[in-house]
């Protein structure tokens, strides 16, 4: 059988959309267009929280707020429904902005059940405001006209409504390859993982709850030019809960899944209300049941949605990944002036971190030169960690001083110690599993870079993008990972996966590269092959801190030694002073070395 060909389906599909209306009656075609503006919403879904991680269960007041902006400014207003567009998606835009603000620092079931209370808000303003009808809604809602043409007929809404839906979905298939993509996708790997690329997670978030809102926008003025009455049921959380059911049943971690979701329901949803009646008299009750029923099904036996069926055939076909592009050559990203060898970069002075009553760094002073390799030991629980994280802003210092290349850090934020030239890699390897090893490491990239969120949907940042991977390539031919540069980070052993981490954090030009445990968990080999890459960047310049329990590992490897042993500096020097010390010795080694 021949491989198959998912762009020869794409295209099937594409002319069997664009030629349905003329073939199929007035029903099938008010339902394709309901279908279509249903995959409006679950693709921002997909969006906020298939790879974003933020679930709402509110998505149909965003819909709501753009059907009632659009329909009170054409009725009220007499305005044009293109007028009634822009405003429309001012107002949700604002809305959404506004509400972001105010809940998405919240995490886990706190933010899903904040969506639930102003879900329940917004539906019950609209049916509460006289100027929107009240519960009975507006009617009389002016169809949309294009050129004199008006979209009255369901047949000649179609082609405006999948038109639509075809742009939104070229434009968060855009989003998502590109450089503001991979920092969403980023988003599940936790705040401190794009803390560390200089991203920040919260704008982030909040940049793709606005577009999903915008999104359910489209859906909304849709839906009121479309049906040309507007009342507040369409809009309440029941509705939004179908629609994240959408998401749920195409696929959440696929944008094609937004279209086989709302598919899926709304086709069930007009199937049982054919089927139940003539199956008893209480069809109206069984519906939600049934419906319910079947979804739990297929939750059961497919998590990954309809798109995991398809991919399931897809394999047993003979298709595997597409065959990625190789990365074309580009003009170099600009690299920050490096210090002098030997210049002071990084000072602490007095750190001291305390956790309620336990003082886990108690006034650990050090300095570190450009161009060497410092080591920070000691036994487990000797305040190595806490150090780390002082250093590179993950946590607040309780008394002290840190400054980098001159400057006092103490209280910066960790995504600003970064974009300064601090680059990190974690004791627990923090990478994405399911994004390639070029995408992993073009993450690191993110903070020399300034595409926005709406250049790379329109495809404006290419030039950038090109530079973006081409460096990211760079760095994994730099660490002996070029030929693997499409294989997904998840399938690496873990010695390899450290060092892609080494590659990523590389990738945002450090002055400094602070490495966190690099040889935890690796053996033999794997550790003499990561030493053998850390002299050969220090051959190249780079200054490295280590942050290790190993001393086999770090003996032969750094400048200097820095030790600790329960919250304190114990011994500072070369590391053969170090070995001879007595009370490392005793602290650390248990005996005579």
């Amino acid at each position: 059988m021949k491989p198959f060909a998912p762009r020869i389906l794409v295209a099937v599909l594409i002319a069997a959309l664009i030629l349905a209306p003329l073939f199929a009656g007035t029903f099938t075609v008010s339902l394709l267009n309901e279908i279509g503006i249903g995959a409006l919403v679950a693709l921002g879904l997909v969006l906020l929280t298939g790879v974003g991680g933020a679930t709402s269960f509110g998505q149909a007041a965003f819909v709501g707020i753009a059907a009632y902006a659009s329909a009170w400014l054409t009725t009220a207003q007499g305005m044009s429904p293109w007028l009634g567009l822009i405003f429309a998606l001012a107002l949700t835009g604002l809305s959404a902005l506004a509400i972001g603000m105010l809940t998405l620092r919240l995490g886990g079931h706190f933010l899903a059940l904040s969506t639930i209370a102003w879900g329940l808000s917004i539906s019950m303003l609209f049916g509460n405001l006289d100027a929107l009808g009240r519960h009975t809604g507006l009617s009389g809602i002016p169809p949309v006209t294009i050129g004199g043409w008006s979209l009255m007929e369901p047949q000649a809404m179609y082609y405006l409504v999948w038109t639509v839906v075809g742009l939104a979905f070229l434009f968060s298939r855009n989003l998502l390859d590109s450089r503001p993509g991979r920092a969403i996708r980023g988003l599940r790997g936790g705040a401190t993982l794009l803390a560390s690329v200089g991203a920040d997670a919260y704008r982030l978030r909040l940049s793709l709850f606005v577009t999903a809102a915008l999104l359910a926008g489209l859906a909304g003025w849709l839906y009121a030019h479309m049906n040309r009455f507007v009342s507040p049921s369409p809009f309440s959380v029941h509705a939004s809960i179908e629609y994240l059911l959408m998401a749920v049943a195409g696929g959440l971690g696929s944008l094609a899944g937004a279209l086989l979701g709302s598919g899926l329901v709304l086709a069930l949803k007009n199937v049982l209300q054919d089927v139940l009646p003539w199956l008893t008299q209480r069809s109206g009750q069984l519906d939600s049941i049934v419906f319910s029923a079947l979804f739990i099904a297929l939750l059961h036996f497919a998590r990954g949605g309809l798109m995991a069926y398809v991919r399931r055939w897809r394999r047993r076909h003979g298709a595997g990944r597409p065959a990625a592009a190789p990365v074309a050559p580009a003009r170099p990203l600009p690299n920050r002036a490096m210090p002098a060898r030997g210049t002071p970069i990084l000072s602490v002075q007095g750190a001291v971190k305390r956790f309620g009553g336990l003082v886990a760094v108690n006034d650990v002073s050090f300095e570190l030169n450009a161009g060497e390799i410092l080591g920070l030991i000691g036994p487990n629980g000797a305040g190595k960690s806490t150090m780390f994280n002082l250093l590179t802003g993950t946590i607040p210092m309780t008394s002290g001083r840190v400054r980098f290349l001159g400057r006092d850090v103490s209280g910066m934020l960790q995504l600003e110690i970064a974009r300064l030239g601090l680059g990190r890699t974690f004791q627990h390897v923090k990478l994405r599993p399911h994004m390639s090893l070029l995408d992993n490491v073009a993450l690191g990239v993110h903070a020399r870079t300034r595409p926005s969120m709406l250049r790379a949907g329109l495809r404006l940042d290419r030039e950038e993008e090109r530079r973006i991977l081409y460096e990211a390539r760079r760095q994994l031919d730099r660490i002996g990972l070029g030929d693997r540069a499409h294989e997904m980070a998840g399938s690496l052993p873990l010695g390899t996966q450290r060092i892609l981490e080494i590659a990523r954090a590389l990738a945002s030009d450090p002055v400094l590269l602070v490495l966190d445990e690099p040889a935890a968990g690796l053996r033999r080999q794997e550790k003499l092959a990561l030493g053998d890459l850390l002299r050969k960047l220090r051959e190249e310049g780079m200054t490295i801190l280590i942050v290790e329990h190993d001393m086999d590992f770090v003996m032969n490897l750094v400048d200097r030694l820095v030790v600790m042993n329960f919250g304190s500096k114990l011994v500072e020097g070369v590391p053969s002073a170090v070995r001879a010390d007595e009370r490392v010795q005793a602290a650390y080694l248990g005996g005579t070395v």
